[in-house]
């Protein structure tokens, strides 16, 4: 079982510290700015969540909450005023957005020296010719548990099963960057299990849950579940579980390790949203 929380709280205690030299340094804190649109509960317990851990390693946070009926020109003036903001060195927009406000315009007006969650096209691109940059939260959560349990990773064998520009595609490429053979697998891929059963590591972010059986994974390879699914409680009350694409208890019985849903991946997101924050500030500072 590879323990996200525990991993992440390690790196969160170790960002405090780093957090607390630089404004030693500096005379002042790394500073956050989120972006919420709209009033999705999911959307704003995340917010929530990353302006606590925010507080917890000692950087500021600024939090923006505007009505879902706010305008797509609103959003990008607020941005805009935050690109020109000293005080701000991150700047993360909550998805998924309300369907009148284009993602990709929003994404594209942050500067990528702020880009905290590493989607703006330029980062992409740094990424994509292995250059350093702030590279995308989720993708670089899961090469820091990796790095944290000293799997290795050079000539291996990996699959990742997704293609988002937010986790597959990164993902494959952080894995490339580790001297990794990466295979990307998606919805219209054939022979998905087999491809599996050649995996030394296999990260899965589809959103489909339990995806991925037992007998699909090579025995002793290292599995990485990104997905987070609400299904319905078995007892047919108004409850919910949260699952995985991969099937847990099977998995669990060939890999050698294999992050948990929820509790693996998802505290990751954050600590490295905080570690990008913190790089981005001290990019500027220098």
């Amino acid at each position: 079982m590879i323990d996200g929380k525990a991993i992440a709280s390690a790196l969160c205690k170790d960002l405090k510290t780093r957090v607390d030299h630089f404004k030693a340094r500096h005379g002042y804190a790394p500073g956050l700015a989120v972006i919420l649109v709209g009033e999705d509960p999911a959307s704003a317990i995340y917010v929530r969540r990353k302006g606590e851990q925010c507080r917890v390693v000692g950087m500021e946070t600024m939090e923006h909450r505007l009505p879902v009926e706010t305008r797509e020109e609103t959003v990008l003036e607020l941005i805009q005023r935050l690109n020109g903001d000293s005080a701000v060195h991150g700047i993360l927009v909550q998805l998924p957005l309300p369907p009148h406000i284009g993602t990709r315009t929003v994404l594209a007006a942050i500067a990528p020296s702020k880009d905290v969650d590493g989607f703006h096209v330029t980062n992409a691109g740094w990424l994509a010719i292995g250059e350093p940059t702030l590279a995308p939260c989720t993708p670089w959560g899961c090469i820091r548990l990796l790095h944290t349990l000293n799997i290795p990773l050079r000539g291996e064998r990996a699959l990742v099963i997704g293609r988002s520009v937010i986790v597959g595609r990164p993902m494959a490429q952080l894995l490339l960057i580790e001297d990794c053979t990466v295979t990307i697998a998606h919805r219209y891929s054939e022979n998905l299990a087999d491809l599996c059963r050649e995996a030394d590591i296999l990260v899965v972010a589809v959103g489909i849950p339990n995806l991925v059986r037992g007998d699909w994974i090579k025995p002793g390879a290292v599995v990485i579940d990104v997905g987070i699914n609400r299904l319905q409680s078995a007892d047919g009350t108004n409850g919910h579980r949260i699952v995985g694409d991969v099937a847990f208890d099977e998995a669990a019985r060939v890999a050698s390790a294999i992050t948990p849903v929820p509790g693996g991946v998802g505290p990751m997101t954050i600590a490295c949203l905080l570690e990008n924050t913190l790089r981005a500030a001290e990019i500027a500072a220098n």
